[in-house]
């Protein structure tokens, strides 16, 4: 027996512990329009059942659903502190998106559908819509979120898109590179809210460590906390791939 094989030789019911195991086995970094292409990846490797994408907060791995509320959080303490932008964003625009302006449709993270994850637009829209009715915030008010004509600050476009809760102008605002008009609220200028959630990734150097606050940044907590976690029977089954389980993304 050689030291891949060991597990085969295990009862059903110790491989079944090691079913119900998961470990993480990388840090995969950014995905962007790679999103679909891992997942390819991955299922092929490990199964559609076999592998998940997590993140280590505060030294404990935890599911994306508790992950990405530190990354609001993060949003929600950065605008907080900028009533002036809140009231540029209320009062000249009726939403925010990403690198698409379908992005507007999307009210959850969970976007199993889109080409690549967005998530800024979706921190803001909730931030803001979270405020309406807030007596510190009165110039935050409820809005119809039916379809409206809305302008592209960037293009000059017209839009016919859903307006956003508590958004009452008339632009669309991209959120994304620095010469998108809505920079401001680049996940690499937002800064991590809290700064036991930093970690380093030795020698990782990605779009984000290049602007804003670099890896002070909610998009260096998000990108950087990231880890792929491998059902243990499924990362056995790897044999000598166990040194490279990440390969190919």
């Amino acid at each position: 027996m050689d030291r891949t094989s060991w597990w085969h030789a295990l009862d059903a019911d110790a491989t079944a512990r090691l079913a119900d195991t998961w470990i993480p086995v990388g840090t995969p970094g950014f995905s962007g329009e790679a999103k679909r292409r891992w997942r390819d990846v991955l299922d092929g490797r490990f199964g559609a059942d076999g592998w998940r994408l997590s993140h280590i907060v505060r030294g404990r791995v935890v599911p994306f659903a508790e992950a990405v509320l530190e990354y609001e959080a993060a949003y929600r303490a950065y605008l907080l502190e900028r009533p002036s932008l809140v009231r540029f964003l209320v009062e000249r625009c009726g939403n925010v998106y990403d690198y698409a302006v379908e992005n507007v449709h999307d009210d959850g993270y969970d976007q199993p559908h889109t080409v690549a994850n967005h998530y800024q637009d979706v921190a803001v829209r909730r931030v803001i819509a979270g405020l309406v009715g807030d007596p510190a915030w009165p110039w935050v008010t409820d809005t119809d979120t039916a379809p409206a004509d809305l302008v592209d600050l960037g293009t000059g476009r017209i839009e016919r898109v859903p307006r956003a809760r508590g958004f009452r102008g008339d632009g669309l605002l991209q959120i994304r590179e620095p010469d998108s008009p809505g920079y401001a609220l680049s996940p690499a200028v937002v800064p991590a809210h809290d700064p036991a959630l930093l970690v380093s990734v030795p020698g990782r150097s990605e779009w984000y460590h290049a602007e804003g606050c670099g890896h002070l940044s909610v998009e260096a907590f998000w990108q950087s906390s990231k880890v792929v976690e491998v059902r243990y029977d499924r990362f056995l089954a790897l044999g000598e791939g166990r040194a490279t389980p990440l390969a190919g993304l």
